[in-house]
């Protein structure tokens, strides 16, 4: 079997995900996945008529992010036309899917080179849904459009499931606020130092301006204090209709779990950031990597995907990453450095206390509460989050998981080379 290294990972910065605020949110979809595609080639001078494949990650496939943008973004980059590409959705573990295929191809012989990753514009699915509620349309809860599925499995809303968490858990409010602070400093630690500087690679427009070259959602200036004095997010979401029976967000949890008092725990301040945002990797098989001159950071160790319960939704991390690390004959004690990604405070929270998790290892430059969650990018993001720290502190294995709507968490091992 043959090895799937990883040669290089670049990233766009995070823009705010609002169209009125976010420097991205005017971009074309495929803009941000050029600005990705085209660093990768021109940092490793990529014959693309050799390129195997653009394996893309996007949650949400409508409006402009529709059309299979893993292809039309390789096309818009100037690519070879022979460059094919693919654009899937595992919510917000489209990108490190994405990435984990293309591991399984290289691996198994299938492919040579390919560059995996993924886009996500917040902003344009955030004006998309305020247009339909204009329009009437009433959003349901995921899953809830089937009404037999809905029975089998009522699936809710994922702010108010991590509230359902923390109250099962006895997770409560201060501890959750305490996780986002970390994350905050660790987030303008790792700024500050230049930590990122390496994987970023800023957005231009078509005349060659400057639109963005830093992450646009850390709040350093944040404090315990600041974060007490946020209310709750989905207190009265959790009493807003969820399917077209009636069934508000909070009896959907309450069908399955009868006795549980949901408790609102979750704000702003310890919710992942709404972001725009791209990411990409390059990847190939060590024979295509020596034939290139190629000098691979990482090889993939493992991967995994899990399947938990699709009401509570935010769980399946802490199984995920148990597979993973079995599939991989490690254990906890074998890994360097944890990235998972911090959708909401409960989920990283719980992943560590569930694990025994030494908190110096995990999310050690903040997460997704300080910089923010462009769903597809986000998995593709992380490995690389996870690749630059391992080089800069000299470690050797890392693993990246997430949680996922529906109830799901992929997970992947990296080793530097």
């Amino acid at each position: 079997m043959s090895e799937a290294f990883i040669i290089d990972a670049v990233r766009t910065p995070r823009g705010i995900g609002k169209m009125d605020k976010g420097a991205l949110a005017k971009m074309h979809p495929q803009h941000l996945a050029v600005v990705v595609l085209k660093a990768l080639q021109e940092r490793n001078n990529i014959n693309t008529a050799e390129l195997d494949d653009v394996i893309w990650g996007t949650s949400a496939q409508k409006g402009t992010q529709a059309g299979d943008l893993g292809r039309m973004a390789a096309l818009d980059a100037g690519f070879d036309v022979k460059v094919s590409g693919v654009t899937l959705d595992r919510f917000c573990g489209s990108g490190l899917t994405a990435a984990n295929l293309a591991a399984g191809q290289l691996k198994a012989g299938f492919e040579d080179c390919i560059i995996a990753g993924g886009t996500e514009m917040m902003s344009l699915i955030m004006a998309l849904s305020k247009q339909e509620m204009e329009a009437g349309i009433k959003p349901m809860g995921i899953g809830t459009g089937n009404l037999r599925l809905h029975e089998r499995h009522p699936q809710s809303h994922q702010g108010l499931c991590a509230d359902a968490i923390a109250s099962m858990e006895g997770i409560g409010r201060e501890a959750l606020d305490a996780f986002a602070l970390e994350s905050q400093r660790r987030a303008a630690i790792a700024i500050e130092e230049g930590r990122f500087d390496h994987s970023i690679v800023p957005v231009l427009d078509d005349e060659g301006n400057l639109i963005l070259d830093r992450d646009e959602h850390p709040r350093p200036q944040t404090t315990l204090e600041n974060l007490a004095d946020l209310k709750p997010s989905f207190s009265k979401i959790a009493d807003f209709p969820a399917d077209r029976d009636g069934n508000t967000y909070r009896q959907l949890i309450n069908k399955r779990y009868p006795d549980l008092k949901i408790e609102h725990f979750h704000h702003a301040g310890n919710s992942s950031g709404v972001v725009d945002g791209a990411a990409g990797l390059l990847m190939a098989s060590k024979e295509y990597a020596e034939k290139q001159g190629w000098k691979p950071r990482a090889r993939v160790v493992a991967v995994a995907n899990m399947g938990g319960d699709p009401t509570l939704m935010l769980n399946a991390p802490v199984a995920a990453a148990e597979k993973v690390l079995q599939k991989a004959g490690l254990t906890v004690n074998d890994i360097d450095l944890w990235e998972v990604n911090e959708a909401f405070a409960v989920v990283v929270e719980k992943f560590i206390r569930d694990l025994n998790i030494d908190r110096d290892k995990i999310n050690v430059n903040g997460g997704a509460i300080a910089l923010g969650h462009p769903i597809g990018a986000t998995g593709a993001i992380l490995i690389g989050t996870v690749l630059d720290e391992l080089e800069r502190q000299n470690l050797k294995r890392g693993l990246i998981t997430m949680c996922a709507a529906g109830g799901m968490a992929p997970a992947i091992i990296i080793e530097r080379v």
